[in-house]
Protein backbone atom coordinates (compact mmCIF):
# COMPACT_ATOMS: atom_id res chain seq x y z
CA UNK A 1 0.00 0.00 0.00
CA UNK A 2 1.32 3.43 -0.83
CA UNK A 3 0.96 4.66 2.75
CA UNK A 4 0.98 8.46 3.20
CA UNK A 5 3.84 10.09 5.09
CA UNK A 6 1.65 11.00 8.05
CA UNK A 7 1.01 7.29 8.59
CA UNK A 8 4.67 6.71 9.47
CA UNK A 9 4.26 8.83 12.58
CA UNK A 10 0.92 7.26 13.42
CA UNK A 11 2.26 3.72 13.52
CA UNK A 12 4.93 4.67 16.05
CA UNK A 13 2.17 5.26 18.58
CA UNK A 14 1.44 1.54 18.57
CA UNK A 15 4.96 0.17 19.04
CA UNK A 16 4.62 -0.20 22.80
CA UNK A 17 1.28 -2.00 22.47
CA UNK A 18 2.52 -4.73 20.10
CA UNK A 19 2.96 -8.15 21.68
CA UNK A 20 6.30 -9.40 20.43
CA UNK A 21 8.05 -12.75 20.40
CA UNK A 22 11.59 -13.83 19.45
CA UNK A 23 13.56 -12.79 16.35
CA UNK A 24 12.37 -13.48 12.82
CA UNK A 25 13.52 -13.09 9.23
CA UNK A 26 11.48 -11.64 6.39
CA UNK A 27 12.97 -13.33 3.33
CA UNK A 28 11.78 -11.98 -0.01
CA UNK A 29 11.00 -14.13 -3.08
CA UNK A 30 13.19 -13.04 -6.01
CA UNK A 31 14.10 -13.65 -9.63
CA UNK A 32 17.63 -14.75 -10.36
CA UNK A 33 19.84 -15.84 -13.24
CA UNK A 34 21.88 -19.01 -13.81
CA UNK A 35 25.06 -17.02 -13.17
CA UNK A 36 23.90 -15.38 -9.94
CA UNK A 37 21.06 -14.75 -7.52
CA UNK A 38 20.63 -11.62 -5.38
CA UNK A 39 18.82 -12.53 -2.15
CA UNK A 40 17.28 -9.90 0.10
CA UNK A 41 15.53 -9.83 3.45
CA UNK A 42 15.08 -8.13 6.78
CA UNK A 43 15.85 -9.31 10.30
CA UNK A 44 13.39 -8.41 13.04
CA UNK A 45 14.67 -8.25 16.59
CA UNK A 46 11.28 -9.28 17.89
CA UNK A 47 8.82 -10.90 15.53
CA UNK A 48 5.26 -9.63 15.70
CA UNK A 49 2.76 -12.07 17.17
CA UNK A 50 -0.35 -12.96 15.22
CA UNK A 51 -2.62 -10.60 17.11
CA UNK A 52 -6.30 -10.93 17.89
CA UNK A 53 -7.57 -8.78 15.04
CA UNK A 54 -6.63 -7.76 11.52
CA UNK A 55 -5.85 -4.24 12.75
CA UNK A 56 -3.49 -5.45 15.46
CA UNK A 57 -1.76 -7.88 13.07
CA UNK A 58 -1.13 -5.14 10.50
CA UNK A 59 0.11 -2.69 13.11
CA UNK A 60 2.44 -5.30 14.58
CA UNK A 61 3.81 -6.09 11.13
CA UNK A 62 4.57 -2.42 10.54
CA UNK A 63 6.08 -1.67 13.94
CA UNK A 64 8.16 -4.76 14.67
CA UNK A 65 11.68 -3.53 15.57
CA UNK A 66 14.53 -4.20 13.15
CA UNK A 67 17.76 -5.87 14.20
CA UNK A 68 20.92 -4.04 13.16
CA UNK A 69 24.07 -6.09 12.90
CA UNK A 70 22.37 -9.48 13.02
CA UNK A 71 24.61 -12.32 11.74
CA UNK A 72 22.79 -13.94 8.83
CA UNK A 73 23.78 -17.11 6.98
CA UNK A 74 22.22 -17.32 3.51
CA UNK A 75 22.34 -20.42 1.32
CA UNK A 76 21.07 -21.43 -2.11
CA UNK A 77 21.81 -24.51 -4.20
CA UNK A 78 24.81 -25.49 -2.08
CA UNK A 79 26.32 -21.99 -1.98
CA UNK A 80 26.50 -20.24 1.40
CA UNK A 81 27.47 -16.73 2.47
CA UNK A 82 27.53 -14.82 5.77
CA UNK A 83 26.40 -11.22 6.08
CA UNK A 84 25.32 -8.77 8.78
CA UNK A 85 22.08 -6.82 8.59
CA UNK A 86 22.23 -3.05 8.16
CA UNK A 87 20.82 -0.29 10.33
CA UNK A 88 17.30 -1.02 9.06
CA UNK A 89 17.62 -4.76 9.54
CA UNK A 90 17.96 -5.32 5.80
CA UNK A 91 20.50 -7.66 4.27
CA UNK A 92 21.48 -8.50 0.70
CA UNK A 93 23.70 -11.25 -0.69
CA UNK A 94 24.77 -11.85 -4.29
CA UNK A 95 25.39 -15.58 -4.54
CA UNK A 96 27.34 -17.01 -7.45
CA UNK A 97 27.35 -20.71 -8.45
CA UNK A 98 30.46 -22.77 -7.96
CA UNK A 99 33.12 -22.19 -10.65
CA UNK A 100 32.31 -23.94 -13.89
CA UNK A 101 28.66 -24.46 -12.96
CA UNK A 102 25.35 -22.61 -13.21
CA UNK A 103 22.31 -22.49 -11.00
CA UNK A 104 19.60 -24.78 -12.47
CA UNK A 105 16.76 -22.83 -14.04
CA UNK A 106 13.30 -23.01 -12.55
CA UNK A 107 12.01 -22.70 -9.00
CA UNK A 108 14.07 -23.55 -5.93
CA UNK A 109 14.26 -22.64 -2.25
CA UNK A 110 16.76 -20.35 -0.55
CA UNK A 111 17.35 -20.32 3.21
CA UNK A 112 18.39 -17.67 5.73
CA UNK A 113 19.42 -18.43 9.33
CA UNK A 114 19.94 -16.07 12.25
CA UNK A 115 20.19 -16.95 15.96
CA UNK A 116 18.51 -20.30 15.57
CA UNK A 117 15.70 -18.96 13.41
CA UNK A 118 15.37 -20.24 9.84
CA UNK A 119 13.40 -18.68 7.01
CA UNK A 120 12.91 -19.92 3.48
CA UNK A 121 11.84 -18.21 0.30
CA UNK A 122 11.17 -19.07 -3.32
CA UNK A 123 13.69 -18.23 -6.04
CA UNK A 124 12.97 -18.43 -9.75
CA UNK A 125 16.15 -18.82 -11.76
CA UNK A 126 15.13 -17.34 -15.10
CA UNK A 127 16.64 -18.90 -18.24
CA UNK A 128 17.70 -16.62 -21.08
CA UNK A 129 15.05 -18.34 -23.22
CA UNK A 130 12.26 -16.79 -21.15
CA UNK A 131 10.45 -14.58 -23.69
CA UNK A 132 9.87 -11.52 -21.50
CA UNK A 133 9.39 -10.30 -17.94
CA UNK A 134 6.17 -8.86 -16.57
CA UNK A 135 6.86 -6.08 -14.07
CA UNK A 136 3.66 -5.34 -12.21
CA UNK A 137 2.32 -2.91 -9.64
CA UNK A 138 0.12 -4.22 -6.81
CA UNK A 139 -2.21 -1.58 -5.38
CA UNK A 140 -5.21 -0.97 -7.66
CA UNK A 141 -3.54 -3.13 -10.29
CA UNK A 142 -3.94 -6.54 -8.66
CA UNK A 143 -5.68 -5.61 -5.40
CA UNK A 144 -8.39 -2.99 -4.91
CA UNK A 145 -6.99 -0.45 -2.45
CA UNK A 146 -8.41 2.82 -3.85
CA UNK A 147 -5.18 4.77 -3.45
CA UNK A 148 -6.85 7.94 -4.76
CA UNK A 149 -9.12 7.95 -1.68
CA UNK A 150 -6.97 8.32 1.48
CA UNK A 151 -9.64 7.01 3.86
CA UNK A 152 -10.16 3.90 1.73
CA UNK A 153 -6.41 3.43 1.41
CA UNK A 154 -5.98 3.46 5.18
CA UNK A 155 -8.87 1.03 5.55
CA UNK A 156 -7.22 -1.32 3.08
CA UNK A 157 -3.80 -1.04 4.71
CA UNK A 158 -4.95 -1.54 8.30
CA UNK A 159 -8.28 -3.35 8.23
CA UNK A 160 -7.74 -5.80 5.36
CA UNK A 161 -5.64 -8.93 5.15
CA UNK A 162 -4.79 -11.54 2.54
CA UNK A 163 -8.18 -13.22 2.89
CA UNK A 164 -10.29 -10.04 2.91
CA UNK A 165 -8.40 -7.82 0.44
CA UNK A 166 -10.51 -7.41 -2.71
CA UNK A 167 -8.87 -8.65 -5.90
CA UNK A 168 -9.10 -6.79 -9.19
CA UNK A 169 -11.34 -9.03 -11.32
CA UNK A 170 -9.70 -10.85 -14.20
CA UNK A 171 -6.09 -9.85 -13.55
CA UNK A 172 -4.97 -13.33 -12.49
CA UNK A 173 -6.52 -14.78 -15.65
CA UNK A 174 -4.89 -12.06 -17.78
CA UNK A 175 -1.46 -12.85 -16.33
CA UNK A 176 -2.09 -16.57 -16.70
CA UNK A 177 -2.72 -16.15 -20.42
CA UNK A 178 0.53 -14.27 -21.06
CA UNK A 179 2.38 -17.23 -22.51
CA UNK A 180 3.41 -16.66 -26.10
CA UNK A 181 6.05 -17.58 -27.14
CA UNK A 182 6.54 -19.40 -23.85
CA UNK A 183 5.83 -18.40 -20.27
CA UNK A 184 7.17 -15.09 -18.91
CA UNK A 185 8.54 -14.47 -15.43
CA UNK A 186 6.84 -12.02 -13.07
CA UNK A 187 8.20 -9.34 -10.75
CA UNK A 188 6.11 -7.26 -8.36
CA UNK A 189 7.47 -3.73 -7.86
CA UNK A 190 5.18 -1.94 -5.44
CA UNK A 191 4.90 0.87 -2.91
CA UNK A 192 3.54 -1.60 -0.39
CA UNK A 193 5.87 -1.89 2.63
CA UNK A 194 8.32 -4.77 2.85
CA UNK A 195 6.66 -5.81 6.11
CA UNK A 196 3.64 -6.88 4.03
CA UNK A 197 5.56 -9.43 1.93
CA UNK A 198 3.94 -12.43 3.71
CA UNK A 199 0.49 -10.85 3.46
CA UNK A 200 0.85 -10.08 -0.24
CA UNK A 201 2.37 -13.48 -1.04
CA UNK A 202 -0.63 -15.20 0.55
CA UNK A 203 -3.02 -12.90 -1.32
CA UNK A 204 -1.39 -13.74 -4.66
CA UNK A 205 -1.53 -17.48 -4.00
CA UNK A 206 -5.11 -17.35 -2.75
CA UNK A 207 -6.22 -15.55 -5.91
CA UNK A 208 -4.35 -17.86 -8.33
CA UNK A 209 -1.76 -15.38 -9.58
CA UNK A 210 1.49 -16.73 -11.01
CA UNK A 211 4.63 -16.78 -8.87
CA UNK A 212 6.28 -13.36 -8.41
CA UNK A 213 9.65 -12.07 -7.35
CA UNK A 214 8.76 -9.29 -4.90
CA UNK A 215 10.44 -5.89 -4.65
CA UNK A 216 8.53 -3.75 -2.17
CA UNK A 217 9.20 -0.39 -0.56
CA UNK A 218 11.31 0.15 2.54
CA UNK A 219 9.18 2.78 4.25
CA UNK A 220 11.05 5.92 5.24
CA UNK A 221 11.63 9.59 4.37
CA UNK A 222 13.86 8.63 1.43
CA UNK A 223 11.20 6.49 -0.23
CA UNK A 224 8.25 8.87 -0.30
CA UNK A 225 8.73 9.22 -4.07
CA UNK A 226 10.83 7.74 -6.89
CA UNK A 227 11.01 4.38 -5.13
CA UNK A 228 9.94 2.23 -8.09
CA UNK A 229 12.49 3.41 -10.64
CA UNK A 230 15.59 2.02 -8.87
CA UNK A 231 14.00 -1.42 -8.49
CA UNK A 232 12.85 -1.52 -12.12
CA UNK A 233 16.21 -0.28 -13.39
CA UNK A 234 17.96 -2.99 -11.43
CA UNK A 235 15.73 -5.65 -12.98
CA UNK A 236 16.26 -4.20 -16.45
CA UNK A 237 20.03 -4.33 -15.94
CA UNK A 238 19.97 -7.79 -14.38
CA UNK A 239 17.90 -9.48 -17.09
CA UNK A 240 18.34 -9.22 -20.88
CA UNK A 241 14.67 -9.82 -21.71
CA UNK A 242 12.20 -7.25 -22.91
CA UNK A 243 9.53 -6.33 -20.39
CA UNK A 244 5.80 -5.76 -20.17
CA UNK A 245 4.89 -3.10 -17.58
CA UNK A 246 1.51 -3.23 -15.85
CA UNK A 247 0.17 -0.60 -13.45
CA UNK A 248 -2.73 1.73 -12.80
CA UNK A 249 -3.65 5.36 -13.34
CA UNK A 250 -4.27 6.26 -9.68
CA UNK A 251 -0.79 7.56 -8.96
CA UNK A 252 2.42 7.76 -10.98
CA UNK A 253 2.69 4.43 -12.83
CA UNK A 254 2.21 6.00 -16.30
CA UNK A 255 4.95 8.57 -15.62
CA UNK A 256 7.31 6.00 -14.07
CA UNK A 257 6.84 3.57 -16.95
CA UNK A 258 7.29 6.29 -19.56
CA UNK A 259 10.57 7.21 -17.88
CA UNK A 260 11.73 3.59 -17.95
CA UNK A 261 10.75 3.27 -21.63
CA UNK A 262 12.86 6.34 -22.46
CA UNK A 263 15.83 5.10 -20.41
CA UNK A 264 15.76 1.62 -21.98
CA UNK A 265 14.87 2.11 -25.66
CA UNK A 266 13.56 -1.01 -27.34
CA UNK A 267 13.24 -2.96 -24.09
CA UNK A 268 9.58 -2.27 -23.25
CA UNK A 269 7.21 -4.42 -25.31
CA UNK A 270 3.98 -2.94 -23.94
CA UNK A 271 2.57 -0.86 -21.09
CA UNK A 272 -0.84 -1.71 -19.63
CA UNK A 273 -2.53 0.78 -17.30
CA UNK A 274 -5.71 -0.09 -15.40
CA UNK A 275 -8.16 2.80 -15.11
CA UNK A 276 -8.25 3.58 -11.38
CA UNK A 277 -9.18 7.25 -11.78
CA UNK A 278 -7.26 10.40 -12.69
CA UNK A 279 -7.50 9.67 -16.41
CA UNK A 280 -8.56 13.13 -17.60
CA UNK A 281 -5.12 13.95 -19.04
CA UNK A 282 -4.89 11.51 -21.93
CA UNK A 283 -1.30 12.50 -22.66
CA UNK A 284 -0.28 10.51 -19.57
CA UNK A 285 -1.12 7.33 -21.49
CA UNK A 286 0.59 7.97 -24.81
CA UNK A 287 1.43 4.65 -26.49
CA UNK A 288 0.01 2.76 -23.53
CA UNK A 289 -3.05 0.51 -23.22
CA UNK A 290 -5.52 2.11 -20.80
CA UNK A 291 -8.14 -0.45 -19.81
CA UNK A 292 -11.09 -0.71 -17.44
CA UNK A 293 -11.62 -4.46 -17.73
CA UNK A 294 -8.84 -7.06 -17.69
CA UNK A 295 -10.43 -8.66 -20.74
CA UNK A 296 -9.59 -5.55 -22.78
CA UNK A 297 -5.92 -5.86 -21.83
CA UNK A 298 -5.99 -9.58 -22.60
CA UNK A 299 -7.52 -8.99 -26.03
CA UNK A 300 -4.82 -6.44 -26.85
CA UNK A 301 -2.14 -8.88 -25.66
CA UNK A 302 -3.46 -11.52 -28.08
CA UNK A 303 -3.20 -9.08 -30.99
CA UNK A 304 0.30 -8.14 -29.88
CA UNK A 305 1.47 -11.75 -29.74
CA UNK A 306 1.87 -11.74 -25.96
CA UNK A 307 -1.06 -13.92 -24.91
CA UNK A 308 -2.55 -17.24 -25.94
CA UNK A 309 -5.78 -16.68 -27.89
CA UNK A 310 -7.50 -19.86 -26.71
CA UNK A 311 -6.62 -19.11 -23.09
CA UNK A 312 -8.02 -15.58 -23.38
CA UNK A 313 -11.15 -16.84 -25.13
CA UNK A 314 -11.75 -19.30 -22.30
CA UNK A 315 -10.97 -16.82 -19.51
CA UNK A 316 -12.86 -13.89 -21.03
CA UNK A 317 -15.72 -15.34 -23.11
CA UNK A 318 -17.70 -12.92 -25.26
CA UNK A 319 -21.39 -12.43 -24.38
CA UNK A 320 -22.35 -14.48 -27.45
CA UNK A 321 -20.09 -17.33 -26.39
CA UNK A 322 -21.46 -17.24 -22.84
CA UNK A 323 -25.01 -17.35 -24.16
CA UNK A 324 -24.17 -20.36 -26.33
CA UNK A 325 -22.69 -22.24 -23.36
CA UNK A 326 -25.71 -21.58 -21.16
CA UNK A 327 -28.34 -22.27 -23.81
CA UNK A 328 -30.40 -25.43 -23.21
Amino acid sequence: MNLPARFLALTLLFVSTAALAGPAVLFFPVLGRPDGVVLQGRVLKEAPSRGSSVLSRNLRRLTAPNWEGAPVEVSFQGVTAAVKSGHDGNFEVNLKPHPGTSFPTGFAVAEAKVSGVTAQTRVEVVPDTTPFLVISDFDDTLAVTQVVKPAKLMESALLKDSDTQEVVPGMAAFYGCLKIPGTPSFALVSGSPVQFVPRIATFLTRNAFPSFGMYLRDLGPGTLSNYKQPAIRRLMNQFPQQVVLVGDSGEKDPEVYQQIREEFPGRVKAIYIRDAGRTEDKERFTDMVLFKDAGEAAAHAVKSGLADASCVSEAFPSPATTAEKTAP
